[in-house]
């Protein structure tokens, strides 16, 4: 007989004569009351099981996290919480589950503790719905872009170039660590390596993509990159998604319009398909905000934090004006920044991107127009000839979310501003091709995938919106 899901038999219609639900054992009481759940949703459903005449080795098999199939009568719950039940007529083990080694016990975990579980975390409560709400934001990303026309681009995971011009990247090789071939000036001779030359994993696809905008028009990427970071926060990641559309022919104002329509579509999608899940973690983060210090509390519960978004439209504001308003402030005038602004020129922080969307507009917030030397070459230069046309887009919570930018599409000042940096033209001559050949104003963004996700879900630490978090030493599964 064909399972149904728990979720399908939950919302069924009218009780059924005969059902079949597989799935993993939550909790087992009273040798007779079995909360099964199979994925599917966050609600478990409950099965009766008739221990008189069930064997009593049968009964002592039926554990938390054992896998099981039950057969029987879908019928009106009798208890409070649920609508429909099984009533169970046959029941077989799958798969057991030592009751004394499984680590999943129905109690609280510490979020470290499941961490140092990944490959069986998801069969709590909270990580179920975190994974699940990842599945339907990144469906409705691809909807939203295939609805909009964009092409989607598929840009390599292995590259010779580095985007950002940080350095910050895993380098790709096949030569021998032991027997490392040297050239004459004492250095790794790559041009024995199995590409003939030096390769990293990719910390963008946005050059790439870029090339594609070109010629298509209007592209996106949505896919793993790498950065080779040092940095041990609840913010970042080795290894991480990245969403990165570019336009041809977008100013850095249909940039802004692009971003802010794409990411409320995509919440107001979650908000829409994760009912469940979503209300259970605004509990979950509510639990969590009392052990807080009243000062640390979120003055809006998850669901409210999700409406502010979708309700408000996004303040558009200058690094200039937001700087004067960081100098002035009062956390910056009585030192309570840990980073203190004194001049135009400084490279924002979280905690200053922060206070700009939370304490001073009480909305999302799109900086523009960075100083050019603390942004990355490819920016458009403004005619100031100091500041470029970049933007990033702050959310309560997080910080930084989306930073995009007009690009430099003409040839001249790119090679000037490459020389300045000391990027080699030759490693990026098919780059500047775009700019010989065709050259227009275009635009684009890039939207780090777990950030968006640790802020539907209402989570803390990056680490737990990811199946296997690779952080500095930790590579595990």
């Amino acid at each position: 007989m064909k399972h149904t899901r728990v979720k399908d038999l939950l919302q069924s219609t009218a009780t059924l004569n005969e059902v079949n639900a597989k799935g993993w054992v939550r909790t087992f009481r009273n040798n007779q009351f079995i909360a099964l759940n199979d994925g599917s949703t966050i609600n478990n459903i409950q099965c009766v099981v008739d221990f008189e005449n069930t064997a009593e080795e049968t009964l002592k098999r039926i554990t938390t996290g054992a896998a099981i199939s039950v057969t029987g009568s879908l019928v009106e719950s009798q208890g409070a919480g649920q609508k429909f039940e099984i009533q169970i007529s046959r029941l077989e083990i799958l798969g057991d589950s030592d009751a004394e080694k499984f680590p999943m016990q129905p109690k609280k975990h510490s979020l470290e503790f499941l961490r140092e579980n990944a490959h069986l975390r998801v069969r709590t409560n909270a990580f179920g719905a975190i994974m699940r709400v990842r599945s339907v934001l990144s469906f409705a990303v691809h909807q939203y872009f295939q609805e909009k026309g964009f092409v989607y681009v598929n840009t390599p995971i292995i590259t010779g170039s580095d985007a950002e011009g940080a350095g910050e990247m895993f380098k790709v090789t096949a030569l021998p660590f032991d027997q490392t071939p040297r050239n004459e000036e004492g250095k790794v001779d790559y041009k024995k390596d199995f590409f003939g030359k030096e390769t990293n994993l990719t910390v963008s696809g946005q050059l790439e993509g870029e090339t594609f905008a070109m010629a298509l028009g209007q592209i996106y990427t949505f896919g793993p990159t790498f950065r080779a970071e040092n940095s041990n926060t609840s913010r970042h990641l080795a290894e991480f998604w990245m969403i990165e559309p570019e336009v041809a022919f977008n100013d850095l104002n249909d940039n802004m319009d692009l971003a802010e329509d794409f990411i409320k579509y995509v919440v107001r999608y979650a908000v829409a398909n994760c009912g469940d899940d979503l209300k259970f973690l605004e509990g979950r983060l509510t639990e969590e905000e009392k052990v807080k210090p009243q000062v640390e509390r979120s003055e809006m519960g998850l669901l409210d934090k999700l409406n502010f978004v979708l309700q408000n439209e996004f303040k558009r504001v200058s690094y200039t004006e937001a700087i004067d308003i960081l100098r002035n402030s009062k956390p910056n005038k009585n030192k309570k920044f840990n980073y203190i602004i004194d001049e135009w020129g400084a490279d924002l922080q979280s905690e200053h991107e922060r206070f700009l969307v939370e304490k001073h507009f009480k909305c999302p917030v799109i900086l523009f127009d960075y100083p050019a030397n603390i942004k990355a070459f490819y920016m458009r230069l403004n005619e100031d000839g100091k500041t470029v046309r970049a933007m990033d887009i702050l959310f309560p919570g997080i910080g930084e979310i989306v930073g995009g930018s007009q690009r430099e599409e003409r040839f001249e000042v790119l090679v000037e501003k490459m020389k300045a940096l000391g990027i080699d033209e030759e490693e990026l001559w098919w780059y500047l091709d775009t700019r010989r050949f065709g050259s227009a104003v275009h635009s684009g963004f890039g939207l780090g995938f777990e950030r968006l996700v640790l802020f539907v879900t209402g989570m803390t630490n990056i680490r737990d919106v990811i199946p296997f978090p690779r952080t500095p030493g930790n590579a595990e599964f």
